[in-house]
């Protein structure tokens, strides 16, 4: 079963259930698989689509959760979190803070970089090595703690 299949699944779970707050959730998943479905003009969407749909909902709620915070709405800041984890349970796990951190250094090897002034050589070869795998803002604070 496919995650669009999935995600569909869940959702007759949680009406049946009468979990208000995970219906929300899957139902912005949904319309996210089929605002992406109309854009492509396809019937369905295969996994690496749904993926990168996925993917696309975290960030927007991790901004809207970062915006919320500062703007001191707990309650929508909360809402939002709960949305997210979700959306993560459909995500596959991403790879360990190890394993990006030995990426970082290999770019800070393969490129020379010794100073904060140069992250953006080991960005961009962490970034174009590993698209789609490495989260952005761990990388940055690796390479930030690395070449301090």
């Amino acid at each position: 079963m496919g995650i669009q299949e999935s995600v569909t699944e869940h959702m007759k779970a949680a009406m049946r259930a009468k979990q208000a707050d995970r219906l929300r959730g899957l139902r912005g998943i949904r319309a996210g698989i089929i605002l992406a479905m109309k854009e492509d003009g396809r019937d369905t969407l295969d996994d690496a689509a749904c993926i990168a749909v996925l993917k696309k909902l975290a960030k927007q709620r991790r901004d809207s959760i970062e915006a919320y915070v500062s703007a001191e709405r707990e309650d929508l800041a909360q809402k939002e979190r709960d949305e997210l984890a979700v959306i993560e349970e459909f995500l596959p796990a991403g790879p360990s803070e190890a394993t990006v951190r030995g990426w970082v250094a290999e770019a800070i090897a393969a490129t020379g970089a010794t100073s904060p002034r140069e992250m953006g050589k080991v960005m961009g070869m962490v970034m174009k090595a590993h698209r789609g795998e490495a989260d952005g803002n761990l990388v940055r604070q690796i390479a930030t703690e690395l070449l301090s």
